[in-house]
């Protein structure tokens, strides 16, 4: 059920608390599915408004894809009518998948590509991030296509739990449009076998949507953000 894949995405991004809980930013964090409604809310949040939250989602309409769910707007005014209301759509990728263009994608199994691209940190990252990147730990697996002397394209991962994993893309502003995010994570997705593997973004991010498209990735919901 797309419901069940959405609650499991939740704990992959958020890393949730032995309770339950969001331990990021966000207030409450709703996921809507054809199939029924999920939700976690802020460690920050008193346990009997949680328990009001939870409730309302559980006995909710699901809305279809890019409309908020009725519900969201009672939890919010419940939780006093600040917070700002973000979303985007979330979707399975299930191996394999493969997207073909005229350049060499690197994978984070090679040693070799990973001393190739270790001298090309991005600016996106700290030499820190960078070292544990290239090295195995905190972003890895990757893929990556190195072009012109430099990282033109990434897939990491930028969650990684026993449950499941969360796909990252990144692509430099020189070499966007050719298809270097979708070959990226059709090579990332191969490297990590035997669990649920994600790809979500916002509502207005367009380019990213259309790297779901190009790989004919499964819509499984929207996950919806009430942040102060």
């Amino acid at each position: 059920m797309s419901v069940d894949l959405l609650r499991v995405e939740l704990g992959v991004i958020w890393r949730l608390d032995e309770r339950g809980r969001l331990p990021g930013p966000e207030d409450l964090v709703i996921g809507v599915a054809a199939d029924g409604m999920t939700a976690a809310a802020s460690g920050r949040v008193p346990d009997a408004l949680v328990a009001r939250l939870l409730d309302l989602v559980s006995q909710g309409v699901p809305s279809p894809p890019g409309r908020p769910p009725d519900v969201l707007e009672r939890c919010r005014a419940l939780l006093g009518g600040g917070p700002a209301v973000s979303g985007g759509p979330s979707y399975l990728v299930d191996p394999p998948v493969r997207f073909d263009v005229p350049a060499e994608v690197l994978r984070s199994d090679d040693p070799a590509h990973a001393e190739r691209v270790r001298p090309l940190r991005t600016s996106d990252w700290t030499s820190d991030e960078w070292d544990a990147l290239v090295g195995g730990g905190e972003g890895a697996p990757w893929a990556m296509i190195v072009e012109d002397g430099q990282v033109a394209a990434i897939c990491h991962s930028a969650r990684l739990t026993p449950e499941g994993a969360e796909a990252g893309t990144w692509t430099s502003p020189a070499f966007r449009g050719r298809g270097y995010a979708a070959a990226t994570t059709a090579a990332w997705a191969g490297l990590l076998p035997g669990i649920p593997l994600f790809y979500s973004t916002s509502a207005g991010n367009h380019s990213s949507q259309r790297v779901a498209g190009r790989l004919g990735l499964r819509p499984i919901g929207w996950l919806w953000k009430l942040t102060p």
